[in-house]
């Protein structure tokens, strides 16, 4: 059965759409150059980590809710889980931020096999969240504006890129834990 879907809102849509690019650039921009940015603080940030771990799982859960409620066609859940699960990943963002510039880097401490797995987890990791925050966005704007087909055309894939995202963070907390 056919949804009834608000009519697209192409104009809203042509705004928001160089707002993502923007977004993306001044974000990718600001994690590439965290490690060279130092602010001396006498807080401290050593409890971020498992903060962001928390943030990271918490948002991975209102994924998996986004994709329950979508699977039985509730759309207004759906986008609400939608908003929570962006809502967690920016606070998530935020924190990782603010530890990285306020905090010592933290070096993987164990060896052998465990280490090879950390470093790919941790490569894959970074990468497709790299990768997939533009798509994120666009996907966003695109259920935001009930550009519904591309909406669902781009979900389709950017979904699972966002849950390995969410997923594999958290791990890689767990597995360098041991080293802060």
């Amino acid at each position: 059965m056919p949804m009834n879907y608000p009519k697209p809102n192409l104009k809203l849509a042509k705004r928001l759409t160089p707002a993502a690019w923007i977004l993306t650039v001044v974000i990718l921009a600001l994690v590439v150059a965290m490690r060279s940015i130092s602010f001396e603080t006498t807080t401290d940030f050593t409890f971020l980590p498992k903060l962001n771990a928390i943030l990271n799982s918490i948002a991975g859960l209102f994924l998996v809710l986004a994709l329950v409620f979508i699977k039985k066609r509730n759309y207004k859940m759906h986008a609400n889980m939608v908003m929570v699960a962006m809502f967690f990943s920016v606070c998530f963002l935020g924190s990782y931020v603010l530890y990285h510039i306020t905090t010592e880097p933290t070096y993987f401490c164990k060896e052998g096999i465990i280490k090879i797995i950390y470093l790919i987890l941790l490569l894959t990791h970074v990468v497709t969240a790299a990768v997939s925050l533009p798509f994120i966005l666009f996907t966003f704007v695109r259920g935001l504006t009930f550009q519904v087909e591309k909406h669902k055309k781009m979900a389709k894939w950017v979904w699972p890129v966002w849950m390995y995202v969410v997923v594999t963070g958290p791990i890689c907390y767990l597995l360098l834990a041991p080293c802060y």
